[in-house]
Protein backbone atom coordinates (compact mmCIF):
# COMPACT_ATOMS: atom_id res chain seq x y z
CA UNK A 1 0.00 0.00 0.00
CA UNK A 2 1.65 3.05 -0.76
CA UNK A 3 2.66 5.67 1.35
CA UNK A 4 0.38 8.55 1.75
CA UNK A 5 2.72 12.06 1.04
CA UNK A 6 2.12 14.12 4.17
CA UNK A 7 4.45 17.27 2.87
CA UNK A 8 1.96 20.05 2.72
CA UNK A 9 0.82 21.42 -0.36
CA UNK A 10 1.27 24.94 -0.63
CA UNK A 11 -1.47 25.28 -3.61
CA UNK A 12 0.71 28.03 -5.28
CA UNK A 13 0.97 27.23 -8.82
CA UNK A 14 0.39 29.84 -10.94
CA UNK A 15 1.17 32.43 -8.14
CA UNK A 16 4.49 34.66 -7.56
CA UNK A 17 5.30 35.78 -4.71
CA UNK A 18 3.98 39.62 -4.28
CA UNK A 19 7.55 40.97 -3.77
CA UNK A 20 11.17 39.55 -3.89
CA UNK A 21 11.14 40.07 0.31
CA UNK A 22 8.65 37.71 0.25
CA UNK A 23 9.42 35.25 -2.54
CA UNK A 24 12.75 35.09 -0.12
CA UNK A 25 11.56 34.65 3.27
CA UNK A 26 9.17 31.66 1.59
CA UNK A 27 12.08 29.95 0.47
CA UNK A 28 14.17 30.24 3.50
CA UNK A 29 11.44 29.70 6.06
CA UNK A 30 8.98 27.09 4.23
CA UNK A 31 9.88 26.12 0.81
CA UNK A 32 13.91 24.87 1.77
CA UNK A 33 13.18 21.89 4.25
CA UNK A 34 9.56 21.06 2.66
CA UNK A 35 10.77 17.96 1.72
CA UNK A 36 11.66 17.13 5.41
CA UNK A 37 8.04 18.66 6.72
CA UNK A 38 4.66 17.07 7.58
CA UNK A 39 1.58 18.66 7.62
CA UNK A 40 -0.08 17.79 10.67
CA UNK A 41 -3.46 20.30 10.31
CA UNK A 42 -4.24 22.27 7.52
CA UNK A 43 -7.12 24.05 6.19
CA UNK A 44 -8.19 26.37 2.72
CA UNK A 45 -10.97 28.86 2.88
CA UNK A 46 -13.94 27.97 0.64
CA UNK A 47 -12.84 30.88 -1.79
CA UNK A 48 -9.02 29.78 -2.15
CA UNK A 49 -7.90 33.01 -0.61
CA UNK A 50 -6.59 31.63 2.44
CA UNK A 51 -4.57 28.63 3.93
CA UNK A 52 -3.38 27.36 7.18
CA UNK A 53 -0.84 24.87 8.16
CA UNK A 54 0.36 23.15 11.29
CA UNK A 55 3.35 21.69 10.18
CA UNK A 56 6.48 19.08 11.61
CA UNK A 57 10.13 20.28 10.46
CA UNK A 58 11.85 17.27 10.58
CA UNK A 59 15.04 18.96 9.83
CA UNK A 60 14.90 20.95 12.94
CA UNK A 61 16.11 17.62 14.31
CA UNK A 62 19.73 18.01 12.59
CA UNK A 63 20.30 21.81 13.57
CA UNK A 64 20.41 23.72 16.83
CA UNK A 65 19.16 20.90 19.75
CA UNK A 66 16.25 22.06 21.60
CA UNK A 67 14.55 23.99 18.78
CA UNK A 68 10.92 24.31 18.43
CA UNK A 69 9.89 21.61 15.78
CA UNK A 70 6.43 23.07 14.54
CA UNK A 71 5.64 25.80 12.12
CA UNK A 72 2.15 27.47 12.20
CA UNK A 73 2.50 28.97 8.42
CA UNK A 74 -0.80 31.72 6.98
CA UNK A 75 -0.87 32.13 3.24
CA UNK A 76 -2.58 34.56 1.86
CA UNK A 77 -3.09 34.62 -2.08
CA UNK A 78 -4.83 37.55 -4.44
CA UNK A 79 -6.43 35.70 -7.39
CA UNK A 80 -6.55 39.04 -9.38
CA UNK A 81 -2.71 39.85 -9.50
CA UNK A 82 -1.58 35.94 -9.00
CA UNK A 83 0.38 36.76 -6.51
CA UNK A 84 0.93 35.58 -2.43
CA UNK A 85 1.74 36.83 0.72
CA UNK A 86 2.07 34.56 3.62
CA UNK A 87 3.19 34.77 7.80
CA UNK A 88 4.78 32.18 9.68
CA UNK A 89 5.89 31.38 13.59
CA UNK A 90 7.99 28.99 15.08
CA UNK A 91 6.13 27.09 18.15
CA UNK A 92 6.89 24.15 20.35
CA UNK A 93 3.51 22.72 21.06
CA UNK A 94 0.44 21.67 18.50
CA UNK A 95 -1.98 24.05 20.61
CA UNK A 96 0.21 26.96 20.02
CA UNK A 97 0.81 27.02 16.63
CA UNK A 98 -3.31 26.33 15.88
CA UNK A 99 -4.15 29.15 18.66
CA UNK A 100 -1.72 32.05 16.33
CA UNK A 101 -3.51 30.43 12.94
CA UNK A 102 -7.38 30.88 14.40
CA UNK A 103 -6.15 34.27 15.92
CA UNK A 104 -5.61 35.37 12.32
CA UNK A 105 -8.52 33.82 10.90
CA UNK A 106 -8.69 29.87 10.66
CA UNK A 107 -12.12 28.50 12.31
CA UNK A 108 -10.91 26.69 15.30
CA UNK A 109 -12.68 23.64 14.23
CA UNK A 110 -10.75 23.38 11.11
CA UNK A 111 -7.52 22.69 12.26
CA UNK A 112 -7.57 19.68 14.31
CA UNK A 113 -4.68 18.00 14.45
CA UNK A 114 -5.25 15.25 11.21
CA UNK A 115 -5.70 11.85 12.18
CA UNK A 116 -2.60 9.73 13.35
CA UNK A 117 -0.69 12.47 13.24
CA UNK A 118 1.43 12.82 16.72
CA UNK A 119 0.85 11.31 20.28
CA UNK A 120 -2.94 11.30 21.73
CA UNK A 121 -3.73 13.12 25.10
CA UNK A 122 -3.49 10.81 28.00
CA UNK A 123 -5.99 12.44 29.92
CA UNK A 124 -8.88 15.12 30.57
CA UNK A 125 -6.61 17.06 32.13
CA UNK A 126 -4.15 17.28 29.06
CA UNK A 127 -7.30 18.05 26.55
CA UNK A 128 -8.75 21.08 28.64
CA UNK A 129 -5.36 22.76 29.05
CA UNK A 130 -4.56 22.23 25.25
CA UNK A 131 -8.01 23.45 24.62
CA UNK A 132 -7.40 26.52 26.55
CA UNK A 133 -4.02 27.03 25.14
CA UNK A 134 -5.69 27.10 21.32
CA UNK A 135 -8.19 30.01 22.83
CA UNK A 136 -5.74 31.89 25.15
CA UNK A 137 -2.49 31.41 24.10
CA UNK A 138 -2.18 34.87 22.53
CA UNK A 139 -2.77 35.93 26.93
CA UNK A 140 1.50 35.13 26.84
CA UNK A 141 4.37 35.85 25.26
CA UNK A 142 6.42 32.69 24.62
CA UNK A 143 9.99 33.40 26.48
CA UNK A 144 11.61 29.98 25.65
CA UNK A 145 11.16 26.67 25.11
CA UNK A 146 13.32 23.14 24.47
CA UNK A 147 11.94 20.38 22.70
CA UNK A 148 14.12 16.74 23.53
CA UNK A 149 12.94 14.14 21.46
CA UNK A 150 16.08 11.79 21.82
CA UNK A 151 13.87 8.94 23.56
CA UNK A 152 11.33 6.78 23.64
CA UNK A 153 9.70 9.46 26.05
CA UNK A 154 10.12 13.35 24.10
CA UNK A 155 9.59 15.88 26.27
CA UNK A 156 8.94 19.82 25.25
CA UNK A 157 9.04 22.30 28.09
CA UNK A 158 7.76 25.91 27.12
CA UNK A 159 7.89 29.27 29.50
CA UNK A 160 5.85 31.92 28.56
CA UNK A 161 5.08 35.14 30.72
CA UNK A 162 1.76 36.59 31.00
CA UNK A 163 1.04 39.87 28.72
CA UNK A 164 -1.03 42.78 30.66
CA UNK A 165 -2.63 41.14 33.29
CA UNK A 166 -2.20 41.31 36.57
CA UNK A 167 -1.50 37.44 38.46
CA UNK A 168 0.40 36.74 41.27
CA UNK A 169 2.47 34.39 39.19
CA UNK A 170 2.50 35.76 35.66
CA UNK A 171 5.42 33.50 34.23
CA UNK A 172 4.06 29.97 33.61
CA UNK A 173 5.83 26.49 32.60
CA UNK A 174 4.40 23.91 30.50
CA UNK A 175 5.70 20.44 30.04
CA UNK A 176 4.43 17.98 27.99
CA UNK A 177 5.48 14.20 28.06
CA UNK A 178 5.08 11.77 25.55
CA UNK A 179 5.16 8.06 25.47
CA UNK A 180 6.21 6.55 22.05
CA UNK A 181 5.23 3.06 23.44
CA UNK A 182 1.36 3.71 24.15
CA UNK A 183 1.62 6.80 22.11
CA UNK A 184 -0.08 9.58 24.47
CA UNK A 185 1.41 12.11 25.90
CA UNK A 186 0.37 14.56 29.23
CA UNK A 187 0.75 18.06 29.22
CA UNK A 188 0.94 20.34 32.71
CA UNK A 189 1.16 23.79 34.17
CA UNK A 190 3.25 25.48 37.14
CA UNK A 191 3.06 29.11 37.93
CA UNK A 192 6.19 31.14 39.14
CA UNK A 193 6.19 34.66 40.67
CA UNK A 194 9.57 35.35 39.36
CA UNK A 195 11.71 34.51 35.94
CA UNK A 196 14.58 32.93 37.81
CA UNK A 197 12.42 30.59 39.90
CA UNK A 198 10.80 29.22 36.60
CA UNK A 199 14.51 29.34 35.07
CA UNK A 200 15.55 27.47 38.26
CA UNK A 201 12.63 24.33 37.75
CA UNK A 202 13.28 24.14 34.18
CA UNK A 203 17.10 23.20 35.03
CA UNK A 204 16.20 21.26 37.52
CA UNK A 205 13.01 19.79 37.69
CA UNK A 206 13.06 17.62 41.01
CA UNK A 207 10.00 19.33 42.07
CA UNK A 208 6.29 19.27 40.96
CA UNK A 209 5.54 22.19 39.02
CA UNK A 210 3.60 24.75 41.61
CA UNK A 211 0.13 25.28 40.30
CA UNK A 212 -0.03 28.68 38.52
CA UNK A 213 -2.47 31.31 39.74
CA UNK A 214 -5.52 32.27 38.44
CA UNK A 215 -5.96 35.41 35.85
CA UNK A 216 -8.08 38.42 37.03
CA UNK A 217 -7.53 41.07 34.24
CA UNK A 218 -6.42 42.02 30.50
CA UNK A 219 -5.48 44.68 28.85
CA UNK A 220 -7.47 44.86 25.82
CA UNK A 221 -5.22 44.91 21.93
CA UNK A 222 -2.82 42.35 23.13
CA UNK A 223 -1.67 40.22 20.25
CA UNK A 224 -0.15 36.93 20.42
CA UNK A 225 3.05 34.95 20.50
CA UNK A 226 5.89 36.72 18.61
CA UNK A 227 6.89 34.50 15.40
CA UNK A 228 10.79 35.68 16.92
CA UNK A 229 10.66 34.60 20.40
CA UNK A 230 13.33 36.46 21.89
CA UNK A 231 15.93 34.23 24.14
CA UNK A 232 15.39 33.82 27.94
CA UNK A 233 18.61 35.84 29.43
CA UNK A 234 20.66 32.96 30.91
CA UNK A 235 19.04 30.41 29.44
CA UNK A 236 21.94 27.86 28.20
CA UNK A 237 21.56 24.64 25.46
Amino acid sequence: MPRTDRRPDFRLDGFEPASEAVGEAFWNHLDAESESMTTLAAHHSPDGRHSFYVIHNGAVTWGIPGEPQLIAAHIERDSTAMTYAFDHAELPLPAMAQSWLIKRGCPAAAIALLPDMGTTAADTATVALQQRLMRDADHFALLDSYTDDASRQPQTVVLLQALGERVQKPFRVLLEQADLDSFTHTLREGGFETLEEAVNWMEDRSTPLPPPAPSTARTAGQRGLPSAPPRMPGRTR
